[in-house]
């Protein structure tokens, strides 16, 4: 029996050997990515406070659209050198990504968002995160629909 060819030692990438890979693919296309972007939702977003971190988010322009490789929501992370040293910071880093991971289907509009934990996520339970995420996410939602029927021409 032959190995697929992804497991050969040129190849750079499998596709259409593995179902799972390709879901996995799917779900970095949320993530914020860009200085410029970040730099974007900072100036032109809102900012808003949760218990365990703040948040910013900004509906995306036609030119911040035309950039953009996905058309859905995108979601950012900034965890500060104030929360400690790497570890820590990488720690959190991990907690929220994998709590977006579990909400981002909350998002549908095309906004971008920036969560800004604090200090208080390295002690708080997943559980806590994960509730705190998803009210972000529908508070975003709720928002920028809110803004869209208030933009609609009558």
């Amino acid at each position: 029996m032959r190995a697929p060819e992804c497991f050969s030692s040129r190849a750079r990438f499998c596709v259409g050997r593995n179902a799972s890979f390709g879901a996995m693919a799917t779900l970095t296309n949320f993530r914020l990515r860009k200085h410029a972007d970040y730099q974007r939702v900072y100036k032109t977003g809102r900012k808003q406070f949760g218990r365990q971190m703040a948040y910013f988010f900004a509906l995306r322009d036609s030119e911040a659209a035309a950039r953009s490789d996905t058309t859905g929501p995108r979601v950012g992370l900034t965890v500060p050198k104030a929360l400690g040293k790497a570890v820590a910071r990488n720690r959190i880093k991990r907690r929220m990504r994998e709590a977006v991971r579990g909400a981002v289907p909350l998002l549908s509009a095309p906004v971008d968002v920036v969560l800004h934990p604090k200090r208080s996520v390295l002690e708080a339970e997943f559980a806590v995160i994960e509730r705190e995420v998803q009210t972000i996410f529908r508070s975003v939602q709720a928002a920028t629909e809110k803004r869209a029927i208030a933009e609609a021409p009558r």
